[in-house]
């Protein structure tokens, strides 16, 4: 399942989280994400450098602008932290797997 080739819809809340069980499912194109407390995606990378981190930030910002989905980041030196669930339904929706394929093509 190819999840970089999907496009994010809009969650406006009122729309189910998908279950654990379709999260697992989804999980599977996306190796290197942890599913946490059944509720949000989590990776971290690591990076030579402060500069290197920042630019992979920026570009995870571009995916994130261009698909209408946001994640959490964190970044510090030669690190960065990302974590994504939809904050509309407060848990996992498709959109967040669909982001994280993408962030893991930079």
């Amino acid at each position: 399942m190819d999840l970089t080739k999907k496009k994010c819809v809009p969650c406006e809340g009122g729309e189910p989280k998908i279950s654990y069980k379709d999260a697992l499912i989804l999980s599977k194109a996306i190796p290197k994400w942890k599913i946490v407390n059944k509720h949000h995606l989590i990776r971290e990378f690591k990076f030579k450098d402060f500069k290197d981190a920042l630019k992979f930030v920026n570009e995870v910002g571009k995916i994130a602008e261009s698909e209408g989905h946001h994640p959490d980041i964190v970044l510090k030196w030669g690190y960065v932290k990302i974590k994504l669930f939809t904050h509309a339904i407060r848990g996992l929706h498709q959109n967040d797997f669909i982001i994280a394929s993408k962030i893991d093509k930079i």
